[in-house]
């Protein structure tokens, strides 16, 4: 039974109250459906964003997205994802996806969660078209291309169709809400261990907590004190560490996993085709400058996650051994050709 509706629910966060986790999954139900308006939708956002959102409310929120969602049916012991929120301004090179490539090339398990841009230039989803990557696979085919290459992507425009209703209000406000933070919450194949990116430094701890009510066992929240939804190698990084429920907050410098510091100016990107091709290149081996610096810090942090390293340091040297001997361009090469065939096997 719904505990409030979305009129009674802007009293309650205009009053500055808290809702209750049952409270905000009730909230995000009505919206998930349909039933809410536009005005509605952008008046609890907006209140939500103004009194300052809590791990009840997230986790709330998070829990009624996935109940909607499409499911990629799979075992999610040891499954990671990495994913960010995105909104920095900063239009940076996709070191995330590179990074997931990477790590499935280490042996980890990987169903990456993505979309188009936003507020970049280019999304993952965008990229991993440019390499050649079929991103419009159903669940089932996603599965198969999990099992068949280790590593699959998830669209999520695909996976979450009810967010539909929530696009115009998001769109029309232009400014940060509680949606942005869900989407790296809502791995439609329920991912147990994950690399998140805010651009808002002060909440990775929030969000590393809500990651620990939604099930996850290890994870890491990162954001850089120079504004990247990423692990930063011009600036120090803010990181909120998930293991056995609990949260360890700290703060990591480039230098204290063997990596040389570049200006920020250094790791931007531009559109899909020169993310593409950035990527290329520092999987070929050609590139040995800020774009792999920053790309093995991330993936670093993903192996370490993954379970393949014991440290962020030694993730680092994980993750250069692997661009250094081809596998990940071997991975790449392979979720191109695996995605290709399973888009051409009929129903």
């Amino acid at each position: 039974m719904r505990q409030l509706d979305m009129k009674q629910a802007l009293t309650k966060i205009m009053g500055n109250h808290d809702l209750t986790r049952e409270e905000a999954r009730s909230v995000m139900d009505i919206i998930m459906s349909g039933e809410a308006t536009s005005s509605q939708i952008a008046g609890v956002a907006t209140a939500l964003r103004m009194k300052g959102e809590t791990k009840d409310e997230i986790t709330g929120f998070a829990e009624a997205m996935r109940s909607f969602s499409s499911q990629l049916n799979t075992n999610r012991e040891g499954l990671l994802d990495t994913c960010g929120t995105g909104g920095s301004g900063i239009h940076k090179f996709n070191i995330s996806t590179s990074s997931a490539i990477i790590a499935a090339a280490a042996g980890i398990r990987v169903a990456k969660h993505g979309n188009r841009a936003m507020s970049g230039k280019a999304g993952s989803a965008d990229v991993l078209e440019a390499l050649g990557v079929n991103i419009n696979l159903t669940p089932e085919q996603g599965a198969a291309c999990l099992d068949q290459a280790g590593i699959c992507f998830m669209f999520a425009q695909l996976y979450h169709p009810s967010l539909k209703h929530a696009a115009a209000p998001r769109r029309e406000l232009g400014v940060r809400t509680i949606f942005n933070i869900l989407g790296p919450l809502a791995n439609p194949a329920g991912a147990d261990r994950q690399l998140v990116g805010l651009y808002d430094r002060s909440q990775t701890e929030l969000v590393a907590g809500v990651l620990g009510e939604l099930g996850l066992k290890r994870a890491l929240v990162v954001g850089s004190y120079d504004g990247l939804d990423e692990i930063s190698i011009s600036e120090p990084t803010r990181v909120s560490e998930l293991l056995d429920g609990q949260v360890r907050t700290y703060d990591l410098s480039p230098e204290e996993i063997g990596l040389k510091r570049y200006p920020l100016s250094d790791v931007i990107g531009g559109d899909a085709s020169t993310n593409a091709a950035i990527i290329r290149s520092i999987f070929s081996g050609n590139e040995r400058g800020a774009y792999r610096e920053i790309v093995l810090a991330n993936a670093a942090a993903c192996i370490f996650v993954g379970g393949a390293a014991s440290s962020l340091k030694e993730g680092v040297r994980v993750a250069a051994e692997i661009i250094d001997s081809g596998a990940a361009q071997r991975k790449l090469e392979t979720l191109i050709q695996t995605t290709g065939e399973l888009a051409h096997v009929s129903k």
